[in-house]
């Protein structure tokens, strides 16, 4: 494993970090408490140290898992979590629809001290608003709580988790160059925009930025390849979002073709290069994909020995990025929400 430093912080992360929504949500698949717990601390075996949790993950179980699973660990990682959601605030069951934020002294102060109690520890590396909307980000007495709380000894640094999906530019901009704050941000191969616009950011800031969903919500992680034949019958019902979900899986079929070039004579899988090229911007500090099974953790923490992508397969993806890969006739469209 190899680490960086999160820039405008002195928090030394894993290039490849461990999003704990995957082991707290059922959003992937459940994950059993046994299983969540072995794969949080092979991942510290294999070197990973940064780990990315959030009050609402689970309502709080993802803090929690984390505390049994490395608690006697703690000095050695980084934890990161998040807040903003209101835990108490009522939802339909099995719905994934957003809780209402909040944002006031009293709410930030409370939600820190209830991370810390599940996190079972006396400081939070990274303290983050969770999806926080402008308004949020502009609200001068929130942050005037976050620089109590770091006086205070109880969180070390703050940021933003931008999202929940892709854009959200104001938002980004704003808390890397106004708030002079950390971003987590969406990025991948398949989906560069708003990101490419907050990595020339945080390079003018010096203001240091994670990424998540580096394998475009599935797309990048060798479940499909360019030869991939969609299957059109469970769609063709004439329902809207069935017919948006196909045209993206097509588009983006025919975008792994384009760019099958970066998979050729590596050895390394899609996976690992798809989050290499997250990686190639210095100014990224930790990557966080989604890790679900033994198998991928083992695939992703080997990320740092796969050799860089060249200039040459920099410059042709960028240049096949602005040509929308050969769909320049078509609006690009999201992937499914990822983790947030």
């Amino acid at each position: 494993m190899k680490y960086r430093r999160l820039a405008s912080t002195d928090l030394v992360l894993s290039e490849v970090g461990f999003g704990v929504w995957s082991v707290s949500t059922n959003w992937w698949g459940k994950v059993s408490e046994d299983d969540g717990t072995a794969l949080l601390r092979r991942a510290l075996d294999l070197g990973i140290t940064f780990f990315d949790t959030a009050d609402t993950y689970g309502d709080g179980y993802g803090e929690e898992v984390l505390a049994k699973a490395l608690g006697a660990s703690r000095d050695e990682v980084v934890i990161g979590t998040k807040f903003g959601y209101d835990l108490e605030a009522t939802r339909q069951p099995g719905q994934h629809q957003e809780r209402p934020q909040r944002w006031e002294p009293d709410f930030v102060s409370r939600a820190c001290e209830a991370s810390l109690r599940r996190l079972r520890t006396d400081r939070i590396d990274l303290y983050q608003l969770h999806n926080a909307r402008l308004s949020a980000i502009e609200r001068d007495d929130t942050f005037a709580t976050l620089d109590e709380l770091c006086a205070q000894g109880k969180v070390r640094h703050y940021g933003v988790a931008i999202g929940p999906d892709i854009g959200w530019r104001e938002e980004g901009l704003y808390t890397l160059l106004q708030r002079r704050a950390p971003a987590q941000v969406i990025y991948s191969v398949l989906e560069q925009d708003p990101a490419n616009d907050f990595i020339r950011a945080a390079e003018e800031a010096q203001v240091g930025l994670l990424t998540r969903v580096p394998h475009a919500s599935g797309m990048l992680d060798g479940t499909y390849t360019k030869d991939t034949v969609v299957d059109r019958s469970p769609f063709e019902k004439g329902d809207h979002r069935a017919f948006r979900k196909l045209k993206w899986m097509t588009d983006s079929i025919h975008k792994l073709e384009q760019i099958d070039f970066l998979f050729q004579d590596k050895r390394a899988t899609v996976g690992q290069v798809a989050i290499k090229f997250c990686l190639a911007p210095q100014i990224v500090a930790s990557v966080l994909p989604t890790m679900t099974n033994m198998a991928q953790l083992e695939e992703y923490a080997k990320v740092p020995d796969v050799p860089e992508l060249s200039t040459d397969e920099l410059e042709k993806l960028a240049q096949l990025y602005a040509a929308n890969f050969g769909l320049a006739d078509r609006e690009p469209l999201k992937s499914s929400v990822g983790p947030g």
